[in-house]
């Protein structure tokens, strides 16, 4: 834990070179729009998103759930169980969130109104993963904070669980299509790239299924899983149609404002 914001960003920037090292040898599907002005408005996102949560949430989700171990406040601080357990059991609550989460953006007209900037987007590559407006991004911190209080999830799960989120994030968004003898075994349990293409379709049967960042169950269990788009990955219409001007979607200032704008 003395080298969070180490691993963290080594982890980061890690996965994020080697998605886009994959992306730019051997792309799954062509952007309609240059890659460099998308970026821009992607990365203009995460950095806008970084100040901003900065400012108004200036506190940590691993110190909070040190302070939280410190002082015995949430549910795992009050359980007598081994720390594997514990962290295993935080993973998995803290995924199931996520999915809620994610689910009741599509959901509540108020929330998709910030959570559409990420659907939005004509094409989906490793940016895509990081394409999220800045109050949706104060919007989850908030909720992560109060879910790793009242659970006492403690700081190590805490840490790993952000990196993995993060990781994987980049890693389903990735514009690659692994070879079928490999993403074939692997959908068995994670979220890989055509799947989640699936829930960029435009089509919205098909955007309101596979909400999974990570593992593939919650959305067995919970009737969301989609196995197959009604076009194949190639041909798939991704983005929202009613937003049909891609380069107009990829302009900082009109992702920034798109939710406070009425259609």
């Amino acid at each position: 834990m003395t080298n969070e914001i180490g691993w963290r960003l080594g982890c980061f920037i890690s996965i994020l070179a080697i998605m886009m090292l994959l992306e730019w040898q051997q792309p799954a599907r062509k952007s309609p729009i240059k890659a460099s002005t998308r970026w821009f408005a992607n990365f203009g996102l995460v950095f806008a998103s970084s100040v901003i949560a900065r400012l108004t949430i200036p506190i940590g989700l691993t110190t909070v759930a040190l302070y939280n171990q410190q002082h015995g406040i949430g549910l795992f601080n009050h359980i007598a169980l081994p720390s594997v357990i514990i962290i295993m059991l935080s993973l998995l609550l803290l995924d199931i969130l996520i999915y809620w989460q994610h689910r009741l953006f599509h959901k509540i007209p108020m929330l998709w109104r910030l959570h559409k900037v990420h659907h939005a987007d004509a094409h989906v590559d490793t940016s895509t993963g990081l394409r999220f407006h800045p109050v949706e991004i104060m919007l989850s911190i908030l909720i992560k904070l109060a879910a790793v209080s009242m659970l006492g999830v403690p700081a190590i799960a805490v840490l790993i669980f952000e990196i993995t989120l993060n990781g994987l994030a980049l890693f389903n968004h990735a514009n690659i299509r692994l070879p079928n003898a490999i993403e074939k075994p692997l959908r068995l349990i994670l979220m890989t790239q055509i799947l989640h293409r699936i829930h960029h379709s435009q089509t919205v049967s098909e955007t309101n299924s596979n909400y999974g960042f990570s593992v593939i169950w919650w959305d067995k269990i919970f009737g969301s899983y989609k196995a197959k788009a009604i076009k194949t990955d190639s041909e798939l219409d991704i983005g929202l149609m009613e937003y049909p001007q891609a380069q107009q979607n990829a302009s900082l200032w009109h992702l920034l404002t798109m939710p406070f704008k009425r259609r």
